[in-house]
């Protein structure tokens, strides 16, 4: 029986400007420590990278903030996807391998990601675990807060990072998408 939560009821959103700011966050945290390009210390590219994202972010409108939101939603079915393919090879449970560790990432983000929302993260994650929409997961239950927006995004870093990791590829969770989208765009 199809669910109307299903991804073919989904708008994908603004996965572009989702990625964007994913692979933004992935890339400052890979360059740790070290000095980045052109002789900038990291606290400066750092610096540059939140003006750039918080201008960007300031310069939407509701409706592209909405489709941003579905870009991130997107980004996390895309992924889960990819990883319970990835765990069904092996004959695991996405879920009970991914979830537990995201969670528990996310309660020691204490500054950035309050207690409540990390249920909430964990319920988007298992419904595209579950071949759900988590827009469509997400929307049963009003409209998006404020303090879901970080958790949001640190969800879907999370997720990428982690099929990095698996990967020992730290940009195979963005060629991923990217290979998507390109594939979709010769569809049309």
């Amino acid at each position: 029986m199809s669910s109307p939560c299903g991804p073919q009821h989904a708008p994908a959103g603004d996965v572009g400007a989702a990625l964007l700011m994913i692979d933004s966050r992935l890339r400052s945290i890979y360059e740790g420590t070290s000095e980045s390009y052109e002789g900038t210390s990291e606290s400066a590219t750092k610096a540059e990278q939140r003006e750039l994202m918080q201008h960007f972010t300031s310069s939407m409108g509701p409706r592209s903030v909405h489709d941003l939101l579905d870009g991130a939603c997107t980004l996390i079915y895309m992924y889960m996807t990819w990883l319970r393919q990835a765990h069904e090879e092996h004959d695991k449970d996405v879920i009970e391998y991914v979830v537990p560790p995201l969670v528990a990432s996310m309660r020691v983000m204490t500054r950035s990601i309050r207690p409540e929302a990390i249920p909430t993260m964990a319920g988007l994650v298992i419904a595209a675990g579950t071949g759900l929409s988590p827009s469509l997961w997400r929307q049963q239950y009003g409209e998006w807060t404020e303090a879901e927006m970080t958790p949001l995004e640190a969800t879907c870093f999370l997720l990428a990072e982690h099929i990095n990791r698996i990967t020992e590829d730290r940009e195979f969770a963005t060629r991923l998408i990217t290979d998507a989208l390109t594939r979709a765009e010769e569809e049309l």
